[in-house]
This record gives C-alpha cells, sequence and structure tokens, in this order.
C-alpha cells in the first residue's frame, strides 16, 4: 500500500484486472531473472570481449508470475508478453531441420532458466492457511463478534450452540477443500516424474534425464513399448499408437505418425506458410497426460518427438489450471440475500442511535449501553441464519447419498435447482462405449441389395466389398488384442478376418516397413486361374488368400473419408479402397456406378438412427506402383471410384438415456451434448436419442479462421444425418446448429457477436477439447443459463469445475473436480439432483423469509 504509481517499463508491483465481467484485481509482484541471453527460444550468448573472457554476458529480464503462468517483458512491444515454446510460428520445415537433433546440454540449461521446471505442481494449503481464509468470511466474523457479547450478557447457552455450529461447519468446510486438494494432488504427481531418454545434438549422443528437466527444444526417445507423455510433443520419426483418453474421454488408442516435411523445392513463401499448430495436427502431436502404448520404427531407427510446450502450457496444465482457478460464479440467491442483510444492518444503525439517546437519558453506565446498542445489531441481522439455511440442504444431501449421489460441496445443492440447461458428454454418459454392427447394403448390378446382418459367408470371402471392411481402417495389435476406433473394430469383427502385423525384429531387419497383413480366418485352397496379373509361383507355393495394407491415409474429419491402398499376395496390380461420409464417397466415385435410388435408401437409413458408412473400390494402373505410392497426392488415389455399398452402424443409447432426456425436456430443461467424438457420430446419437427431434433440421456451422490474407468467414450446411429441407414439407420448421471445437474457437475469437445466437440453438458441439468445454460452459452462462455438466472423463474436470452443477459418473478424474459423484453410471441422477435442489432451494427460501422477519418483528 505504499507504492506509488509508474511507468510500466519500470513498475516493480504490477495491478492486474480482468475484462470480463467479474472486472476480478490481482496484484503481482514484478521480479528480475539472469540469463546470459533474452531470448527464451535461443541460446546462451557469450560476450564480445575476446575469446579469454569465457563467461556469458548477463542479460536481466523482468517478469511475473499469475495463476502459473510466467510473463516475460518485451522490449519490443513495451509490454509483458506470455511465455510460450515451439508451438507458436514455426514450420513444418523448421521442426525437422532445425530441431530434429535435440539441444546441448549448454543450450538446455540455458532455456531451463527460462521455462523452468517441467513440473504441474499442485500445492495442497496447510490447515492453518486454510483456516485463516475460511475464518476470514464476514459471517463468520459476525459470528465470533455475537458469541463474544453474549458471553458479555450472560446468554451462555444460546452463544454455546451458535458457536458449536460454526465450529462443525468450519470443520466441514476444512476437510472438504483440503480433501478436493489432496486428490487432485495425487491425480497430478501420479506420472509427474519419469525416466526419458533424449539427444544432445547428434542423434548418436543421447542421455537419460528426469522429465522435470525437459525443455521445449528437445527431441525425447520413445521406447517401444511406451510411456506416458510428461510434455507436448511433435513425432518427428516413427509411429505411435496412443491412448488419449484423458483428452477425449474416448478410451480408444488412436495411430500418430510422424509430422510431415514439405516436399522440397518450393518456394520460400509457399513454404513458410506451413505453419506446426498441435490442434491442426494432433495426429502427429503427443500429449500431456497421455498414454503410449507402442511404437513402430523400421531400419534400427528410434522414434522421436520434438517437446514443443512444458509445464502448465501443456494442455494437461491448462487442464489443471481450469480447475486451480475457475472463474468466479455467484448464486441470485445469495446475492439478494447478502442485500437485504445490509437492509437490515442500516435498520439495526437507526435502532442502535434509538437505543444510545435512550439509554443515554436514563442514565446507565456507559459499557451497559454498548451491550444493549449492540444487542439490537445481533437481533436484526441473525447470526443463526447459515447455520438454518443449510438445513435444507442438509436433508437434501441425505436423501441424495441415499440415492447414490455424493457431494463435496453441499452448497451447490441450491443452485442444482435453478439449473435449466444440461451439458452432456457422450460416451460413456449418454451411449455405452463401442458401436455395434446393424447391417450391409451391397451394390451388385447398379441396384441395392436387401439388408444382409451377416457378411462372413464363404460367398463373400473374396468380394471388393469384404475386402473393403477388412483392409479400410487404421486398426493394430496391441498385445495380442485389437485396438483402434470402435468403427473399424466392429467392422473388422464382422468379416471374421484375421490381421497380422510384422515384429518388431520383423520390421527392423527391413529398409521399408513391413506392411500389414489380413486374410480370412478360414480358407480353402482356391483353384489358380493364369492371369497377366497373378503370379502363379506364389500363387502356388502360399495357397491362400491374403492381403497386404502398403499404404494408408488417415481419415481427416475435413474431408470425412480414408483410403488405403492394397495389393493382393500372387497379384501385381494395386487395388485402392475409400471408406467415409455416403455423400463425400458418391461424389469420388464414377455416375454409373451410383444407383438411382441412393439418396432415398440412405435417407431411410438416417432417419431410424443408424450411422451409416459408404465403402468404394478402384483398380489402380499399372504406373502407381509401390514406390510411387509415398509420392502422390490423395486425390490421385480418391476419384473415379466405384461404390461398393453401405454399411450400417449402430450406436447403443443406455437405457436411462432417452428417457431421462424426456424427462427434462417436459421440465422446460435445454439439454445439449459436448463431445470430443466426431460430428457424424455426435449428430447420429443426438438423433437417436432425442435432443434433435426426428423431423428436424441440422444446420452445421463451420468457421474458417483468417489465413492468407483472407479474413475470417463462416460457412453454413445441412448435416448429412436427418431429413433434407424438402422432406420437411407442411412440417413445423425446427432447426438446430453443430460446431466443432475449431469452429468455436473460431467464432469466439472472430464473431463474438454471432456466436451467443448460435449457443441459444446449438445442440451438438463435437470435436472439443478440454479446455473448449470450459469455455463453452461459460460462454453459456454469459447468455443467464444455469449450466449443469455431467460427464465421466478426464476431458470434463475443467467443465465439471466451471459449470454451476457438475455430475460425474467417474469414480476417477473426474470426480476431483466435479461437487457431484454419482455411483449409477447414467443420466438418470441428474433429474433427481435438479429436484432435490429445487426443494432445497424452496426450503431455504422459506428460512430466509422466517428468521428476516422474526428479526424485523
Amino acid at each position: 500500500w505504499t507504492c506509488r504509481p509508474a511507468p510500466l517499463a519500470s513498475a516493480s508491483v504490477l495491478l492486474l484486472r480482468t475484462t470480463d465481467e467479474w472486472a476480478t484485481w490481482f496484484r503481482v509482484r514484478v521480479r528480475t531473472l539472469q540469463a546470459p541471453g533474452w531470448d527464451p527460444l535461443g541460446g546462451p550468448c557469450q560476450c564480445a570481449e575476446g575469446p579469454e573472457h569465457k563467461s556469458p554476458h548477463k542479460h536481466q529480464t523482468r517478469f511475473f508470475r499469475l495463476q502459473s503462468v510466467l510473463y516475460l517483458w518485451s522490449p519490443g512491444v513495451q509490454g509483458f508478453t506470455r511465455l510460450s515454446g515451439l508451438d507458436c510460428g514455426l514450420s513444418l520445415r523448421d521442426v525437422h531441420t532445425q530441431h530434429s537433433t535435440g539441444l546441448s546440454r549448454s543450450t538446455q540449461q540455458y532455456r531451463r532458466l527460462f521455462y523452468g521446471a517441467n513440473q504441474i505442481e499442485v500445492k495442497v494449503p496447510s490447515i492453518p492457511k486454510l483456516l485463516v481464509k475460511e475464518v476470514l468470511n464476514p459471517f463468520y466474523i459476525f459470528q465470533v463478534f455475537s458469541v463474544l457479547l453474549w458471553s458479555l450478557d450472560d446468554y451462555y447457552y444460546y452463544a454455546s450452540a451458535i458457536l458449536f455450529m460454526s465450529l462443525l461447519s468450519v470443520c466441514t468446510s476444512l476437510y472438504t477443500v483440503r480433501k478436493q486438494y489432496v486428490l487432485l494432488h495425487d491425480m497430478v504427481s501420479a506420472h509427474n516424474v519419469v525416466r526419458c531418454s533424449v539427444f544432445r545434438g547428434t542423434e548418436e549422443d543421447t542421455e537419460e534425464i528426469l522429465s522435470t528437466d525437459l525443455v521445449p527444444g528437445d527431441v525425447i526417445v520413445i521406447p517401444p513399448n511406451g510411456m506416458m507423455m510428461p510434455c507436448d510433443a511433435a513425432l518427428v520419426g516413427g509411429t505411435c499408437i496412443v491412448n488419449e483418453s484423458m483428452l477425449t474421454g474416448e478410451s480408444v488408442p488412436v495411430m500418430k505418425t510422424q509430422l510431415p516435411l514439405p516436399p522440397r523445392g518450393q518456394p520460400d513463401a509457399a513454404v513458410s506458410e506451413l505453419l506446426y499448430d498441435p490442434e491442426e495436427h494432433r495426429r502427429h502431436t503427443l500429449f500431456c497426460g497421455t498414454e503410449v502404448i507402442q511404437t513402430r520404427y523400421y531400419s534400427g531407427e528410434r522414434v522421436r518427438a520434438v517437446v514443443v510446450r512444458t509445464g502448465f502450457s501443456t494442455v494437461k496444465g491448462r487442464l489443471v489450471r481450469s480447475i486451480l482457478f475457475p472463474r468466479p460464479s455467484e448464486f441470485q440467491l445469495h446475492r439478494d440475500a447478502a442485500r437485504f442483510l445490509l437492509g437490515l444492518v442500516g435498520l439495526a444503525t437507526v435502532g442502535m442511535a434509538y437505543s444510545l439517546t435512550l439509554s443515554a437519558r436514563q442514565g446507565e453506565s456507559l459499557g451497559r449501553m454498548l451491550v444493549e446498542a449492540l444487542d439490537i445489531v445481533t437481533i436484526t441481522v441473525p447470526p443463526a441464519l447459515p447455520a438454518a439455511m443449510t438445513a435444507g440442504v442438509v436433508y437434501a444431501q441425505q436423501r441424495l447419498r441415499g440415492g447414490g449421489i455424493f457431494s463435496t460441496s453441499p452448497q451447490r445443492i441450491n443452485t442444482a435447482g435453478q439449473v435449466n440447461l444440461v451439458c452432456f458428454d457422450k460416451t460413456g454418459t449418454l451411449t455405452e462405449d463401442g458401436l455395434d454392427l446393424w447391417g450391409v447394403r451391397r451394390i451388385q448390378d447398379n441396384r441395392f441389395c436387401p439388408p444382409e446382418h451377416q457378411v462372413a459367408a464363404e460367398s463373400l470371402e473374396r468380394s471388393h466389398f469384404l475386402v473393403a471392411m477388412a483392409t479400410c481402417h487404421s486398426l493394430t495389435r496391441i498385445e495380442g488384442r485389437l485396438s483402434g476406433d470402435p468403427l473399424d473394430v466392429k467392422m473388422f469383427e464382422a468379416t471374421g478376418w484375421v490381421l497380422e502385423e510384422p515384429s518388431p525384429e520383423e520390421t527392423a531387419l527391413h529398409d521399408l516397413m513391413t506392411p500389414t497383413v489380413v486374410r480370412p480366418a478360414k480358407q480353402a485352397p482356391a483353384e489358380t486361374q493364369a492371369s497377366e496379373e497373378r503370379d502363379l509361383d506364389i500363387a502356388a507355393v502360399m495357397g491362400c488368400y491374403e492381403v497386404g495394407i502398403l499404404a494408408q491415409f488417415p481419415f481427416s474429419s475435413s474431408l470425412q473419408r480414408m483410403s488405403v491402398v492394397t495389393r493382393v499376395l500372387g497379384e501385381r496390380r494395386l487395388h485402392a479402397y475409400l471408406k467415409g461420409a455416403p455423400e463425400t464417397v458418391a461424389r469420388l466415385c464414377r455416375p454409373e456406378s451410383v444407383p438411382c435410388d441412393f439418396w432415398e435408401v440412405l435417407e431411410n437409413h438416417t432417419a431410424g438412427g443408424l450411422r451409416v458408412i459408404a465403402l468404394a473400390h478402384r483398380c489402380l494402373e499399372p504406373r502407381l506402383s509401390w514406390h510411387r505410392l509415398h509420392s502422390v497426392n490423395r486425390e490421385v488415389v480418391e476419384c473415379d471410384m466405384e461404390l461398393l455399398g453401405l454399411v450400417m452402424m449402430q450406436n447403443q443409447l443406455k437405457v436411462q438415456t432417452v428417457p431421462v432426456l424426456s424427462e427434462l425436456h417436459r421440465a422446460g430443461i435445454r439439454c445439449v451434448m459436448v463431445t470430443g467424438d466426431s460430428m457424424l457420430t455426435a449428430v447420429s446419437v443426438a438423433r437417436e436419442s432425442g435432443l434433435v427431434p426426428p423431423q428436424a433440421q441440422v444446420i452445421v456451422a463451420e468457421a474458417v479462421p483468417p489465413r492468407d490474407g483472407q479474413p475470417a468467414t463462416v460457412h453454413w450446411s445441412y448435416s448429412q444425418e436427418g431429413p433434407t429441407p424438402d422432406s420437411q414439407a407442411g412440417a413445423e420448421p425446427s432447426y438446430h446448429f453443430a460446431l466443432t471445437g475449431r469452429s468455436f474457437c473460431t467464432l469466439l475469437e472472430h464473431f463474438p457477436d454471432l456466436l451467443p445466437k448460435l449457443l441459444l440453438c446449438g445442440t451438438v458441439f463435437a470435436r472439443m477439447a478440454p479446455e473448449q468445454k470450459t469455455q463453452l460452459v461459460e460462454e453459456l452462462q454469459q447468455v443467464d443459463y444455469f449450466v449443469a455438466m455431467c460427464g465421466d472423463g478426464a476431458n470434463d474436470c475443467g467443465a465439471l469445475k466451471r459449470a454451476h452443477v457438475g455430475v460425474s459418473l467417474s469414480q476417477l478424474e473426474a470426480s476431483v473436480a466435479s461437487p457431484f459423484t454419482s455411483r449409477t453410471p447414467d443420466i438418470s441422477c441428474v433429474p433427481r439432483l435438479i429436484r432435490e435442489g429445487r426443494a432445497a432451494l424452496v426450503t431455504s427460501f422459506c428460512v430466509f423469509k422466517f428468521m428476516a422477519l422474526y428479526s424485523i418483528i
């Protein structure tokens, strides 16, 4: 408080204020960092006084830390900027050419001065510190004052009762808060420190260090048996199978491939536009907190990844920060109660003045006058009000506990009574964890065959349709079990084929990666016919039908398709198989191969809540050989296809999902879906569960950020699931908006006026990262919704903490941040919680009116 105003460049203490409606103030102290350089991503600068002067020149860098984020003084902008890693403004070519060999020890030590330890540290406050923070609550101070006053006036029994209730409340609150800190600390520190190998300037020089010593620019070696990732890193060599359930909530391993290297010979201007972005290149990025299950490599090379972010800057660090430092929330009943109590204080002041005047005229002693005057305050403003208002909450908490719902923040029960919007996660919350194959519709002679529910028939064993189902996927084997996208797993298992992958020992013997092979589990030797495209010697020796997957173009949410290039054992020609959204696949097929009733059949199946996938095939030209596959674009392969048919998948809903959503709808409570899954799956589940009515139209809003000098734009399109606009003739129009996480962030940054309008009718939010879920909850609160969040994964922690009411269906990570945890793993707990919240809210309101009127009378 003895500070005086000073220019920002020389200030030692800063007062910072948030720009939201809360206008929260922070007081931070500016400190100085001594380092042999000023660029955090550079290296130590030697002093230019001659070779005899070996010690580096020390630069002073001013910085401050706020909510675990470091801000450095930038002379160029004359202000403080947030410390960033290699995730901003770095081209793909630079990642490969400048950062793929690691850092020297001196450079690593220099960067550690700026970035500190690569550790997400959650400090558990001591009990005295928590006690001071809790007791400084104005109501507790007033209660202590009242107890002392009543003791002076010989009201010992009443004072003892108030003191006992206050102590019980303080102890309960301290236990709950400290338990939350301990649980969060244990969750974060479980995999906070691991040992890892890093390159030291060359690929031959490696060193084993603790993960706490990692800095952006280090190149770590991913061991063959995997590891828990201690940082965010870009994969620059090899492939990895990763479990990203901490981020997406989907317990499905995904394949990560190395970051693509731009082809040589391009102009510098074109290459400079290919910038690395962790979100855009998430298929090539290993995120902190995710588990690498296994790796694949060839020719003896090691799997390498460049560290791009560490500590609280990682995805996991941002999730933990959202739990530790949530935005403030205010309950309307408490706000109105505080205003009313201020009015009572004013009334008590008038009573005090009257009492002092009357006592003075009667000649009473000064001590007696003060006790009687202050008694009026304790009568007008009842000290027992907080304890009395918790009566309804206590009984509601007991009833919830009997229903298998446990609360770590009982005061949120009242808030549950005002909920008018509920956000639901999808996988594990609304649906079961997997997909089921409903059936297929093959195409023969340009016509659809009747629906078939069994495809593993001998007559279809070598058909292109069955080969497409067996090869067009990104599956792998982990400890002998198939792992990958649930849709791919179900499709492959339905074929009855076997997938064989080369062992690491076999792969290391070849310069090129040995392909994955699929074949029927049981097959009889077929008659071998002479053909220009078939090698009779190989076919005769092997006597079996095997298909090798030579190349794969992975699924892209923007393209809505994936494809593979295969070769049958003994044949010279290559075959391409395509899988994706029916509308997308149909556009890439020859028109004569698409049945005339294609759109009618597609609409009939999607209207029934099925997830429809189209398959296509193409026999590649002889010029497209094995060696040319890795240098051609996918557009060259994915054209002039022949449509093979449709595959229908069904995402099973939990039994309680539809009736609970219907009950919430009848109660006037809006429901939305917030998931990390794809848009197509999310829209399909939204229709099946009733979030989107059968005749409603889903409009997908795709926001594109500024690029190549063009401003940000928003594109509107009808979802590929559900009725077309023409099919709604005569029906009342109903529209629901759907957004992806990337579009949501673009709208939030570039279209702040449009976003609230979309949120009022937005029902499906797909591909949402953990921090995007939290931002969505905050934006919904901005448009005056009382938001509840129901989820079951670690990726929901931030949103569960930020929502007015968070309900976790898991006993693991999500329960750490959630005020409520349900033992029943379905959403039936949500209406029960809202009912008990309304009952507790009515009780609290009536108690408040009674206590207030009692004091006034």
